[in-house]
């Protein structure tokens, strides 16, 4: 897909900052690493590819703001324009050797999404979109799955790790969910999480307390490839509580009310 220049300028920089961690993900056992947090670990490659991605988009745009995971907030000239950034989504399965982490790049325009990129370096994945153009990964363009029944999907989520106080709403979800499915899967990386709904892998994503760079990217490719995405409390706005679910549009309700009655 012929995208517009803001596209064309994030997918160049997710894929130069891929580029990049690549390669010390081939080193991963020689990193520095430190301690962010109980069981949230940040690497030096994690902050050098938010330094090359903010240089790349800001010296493309210079008037967009920024936010980004690992620096604090830059406002821009353009109060209506701000690029969201997650330069590692998936830094546990990186530092430990797992090959499933991403590059997210979003672009909000005056509170709502309107372009994504979400990039496997390590697969060669280009999963992107934009508002109103589909959702595609690399050539090809994404649909959500069309299966129709609970029994036969396969749903995402991410589960509550070193003390976190919502383990007991996760498990909940998974003793209400697990029954009326095909299984659950918990690959650490929720911005791939989003994609692989997108590219019909998944039949549907639902995560409590992430964050915008988590999720702003996947949440227009998986509504341009035909999904629903809400947050969790249906009156609430997804990008500020960070309590996400979505799905194909036949078993969203009934996905749905699994989660939101638990």
């Amino acid at each position: 897909m012929a995208g517009s220049a803001n596209l064309n300028v994030m997918m160049k920089t997710a894929r130069k900052a891929g580029r990049a961690l690549v390669k010390d993900f081939g080193e991963v056992e020689n990193l520095q690493v430190s301690a962010k947090g109980p069981g949230d670990f940040v690497s030096r490659a994690d902050k050098a590819a938010e330094a090359m991605i903010r240089e790349d988009l800001m010296h493309a745009r210079p008037s967009y703001g920024f936010l980004g995971e690992e620096g604090s907030e830059i406002e821009g000239d353009d109060p209506t324009r701000r690029w969201i950034v997650d330069p590692l989504d998936g830094t546990t399965n990186f530092l430990h050797g797992l090959p499933h982490w991403a590059v997210s790049i979003a672009l909000e325009h005056k509170g709502q999404i309107v372009a994504g990129v979400i990039y496997d370096p390590v697969k060669d994945e280009m999963f992107y979109a934009e508002k109103g153009g589909g959702a595609w990964m690399n050539e090809s363009r994404l649909r959500v799955s069309a299966r129709h029944r609970m029994i036969e999907s396969i749903f995402a989520t991410g589960l509550p790790f070193a003390g976190h106080a919502h383990l007991p709403d996760a498990l909940q979800d998974l003793a209400r969910l697990l029954p009326a499915t095909a299984g659950v899967r918990r690959f650490g990386a929720a911005a791939l999480d989003l994609a692989y709904v997108a590219a019909g892998r998944y039949d549907g994503f639902w995560e409590r307390r992430l964050n915008a760079w988590d999720i702003a990217a996947g949440i227009i490719i998986v509504r341009e490839a035909g999904g629903i995405v809400e947050a969790l409390d249906p009156d609430a706005d997804v990008m500020e509580t960070g309590s996400i679910i979505c799905a194909n549009e036949p078993i969203f309700n009934a996905f749905a009310k699994v989660i939101r009655d638990a």
